[in-house]
């Protein structure tokens, strides 16, 4: 006879249920703190955190950092190897730039112009901030390579006045508008190096040239580039960026006949290609992508070196040209809170895209002064002047 079997006795589901649903229900709380606890209940969603709109003070810039300058006021802690320009004195080389100003927007009734921009306790026009850069310009020049000169190419109807000797306006016909600048730019550098192969036989000396923006600041002596590469006919600065490879705001030339001609022939080349493939590109932005199509057109192979942060040279449709590293010839400062650590010690060239003193009568250099205070007053000051930034492009 079967034995019946014992009968199970039924779990109840809702402990189970309640069980396995009490992790989900919490974890889903977690995603959402700031849900109603009651019915009808309304809480406003947590507000993010408040950005500092103040400098917040840390460590001097540089400290514990072997590879930067190392300051405590104005003494600099760590001592930098600075060339210099007797080793070149047979060599002379000029700054060339475009710069023009465009006039300020009127508010009317006296007001300030609706352009102007606020730094610190002072209200600057457009057309004053911009040739506070370029006397900026001229001044880091005259301390570093005070031997050298700037040439400054501009439109024949704009009203500007440079009151430093070492300095020259050049007026050069075109079309200087906002939209067009960039473009014209180029159409510049190559009618100036065209008048120089004009001028080049009863030029004394070589002279050579470097075609760079206004809005840098000259560090250490450049005579180098032509001195350590003799055959080069002109220089470009790259960087790890595959967007912009190339930065268009510095082209050294040499000041040989061969050199001058390699360059009109290369910036034709710029020319055309941003004509053609770029024109409706961003108008700070064409320029470098004609560039860089130029190179990559006659040699790829550059590209996969530009990781390296090492200078190299190489061919480029006839002309000899060196490849220098931004992080040297064309230094980007970091931008934000806590993340300047000082200049790299083998900084020539600053790009200060970001910079306005705080004051017109600051003056960021004097004759007096040596290219090693220059630098230390740049990393000192470069923290203060953080909380004045000022965009410009």
């Amino acid at each position: 006879m079967a034995r019946p079997r014992p009968r199970i006795r039924a779990v109840p589901r809702g402990p189970v249920l309640l069980f396995l649903l009490v992790p989900l229900i919490y974890s889903v709380s977690r995603l959402h703190p700031w849900a109603p606890a009651e019915k009808g209940v309304c809480l406003p969603p947590p507000t993010a955190l408040k950005r500092p709109d103040r400098l917040v003070l840390g460590p001097a810039a540089g400290q514990g950092h072997p590879d930067r300058l190392q300051c405590q006021g104005l003494r600099a802690l760590n001592k930098i190897d600075l060339s210099s320009e007797e080793n070149y004195s047979g060599e002379h080389i000029s700054f060339v730039t475009v710069f023009t100003t465009y006039n300020s927007v009127s508010a009317g009734d006296g007001k300030i112009p609706s352009d102007s921009v606020t730094v610190g306790n002072h209200s600057y026009s457009k057309i004053e901030r911009s040739m506070a850069i370029l006397n900026t310009f001229i001044s880091f020049i005259r301390v570093s390579m005070p031997r050298s000169n700037v040439i400054i190419l501009t439109d024949p109807g704009s009203k500007i006045s440079v009151n430093q000797g070492s300095a020259t306006l050049l007026p050069i016909e075109g079309n200087y508008s906002r939209g067009n600048l960039m473009l014209q730019r180029i159409k510049t550098y190559i009618a100036f190096l065209e008048q120089k192969l004009v001028e080049f036989d009863i030029m004394e000396g070589l002279n050579h040239f470097v075609l760079t923006d206004s809005d840098i600041a000259v560090v250490d002596d450049l005579g180098h580039i032509f001195k350590k590469y003799p055959h080069c006919h002109l220089a470009l600065t790259f960087r790890n960026n595959k967007g912009q490879p190339l930065n268009s705001g510095f082209v050294a030339v040499r000041g040989t006949r061969d050199g001058i001609t390699k360059a009109v022939e290369f910036l034709k080349q710029v020319l055309e290609a941003y004509s053609l493939r770029y024109i409706k590109a961003s108008h700070m932005l064409g320029d470098q992508l004609a560039l860089a199509w130029v190179v990559k057109s006659h040699r790829p192979s550059a590209f996969g070196k530009f990781s390296k942060h090492e200078a190299f040279t190489g061919e480029v449709n006839g002309a000899s040209v060196l490849f220098l590293p931004c992080a040297v010839y064309n230094w980007t400062p970091p931008e934000g809170a806590g993340q300047f650590h000082g200049i790299p010690l083998d900084v020539k060239l600053i790009l200060l895209k970001a910079v306005v003193c705080s004051s017109t009568n600051t003056k960021v250099a004097d004759h007096e002064m040596s290219s090693q205070e220059l630098r230390i007053r740049i990393s000192v000051k470069w923290m203060s002047i953080f909380k004045h930034v000022t965009r410009i492009c």
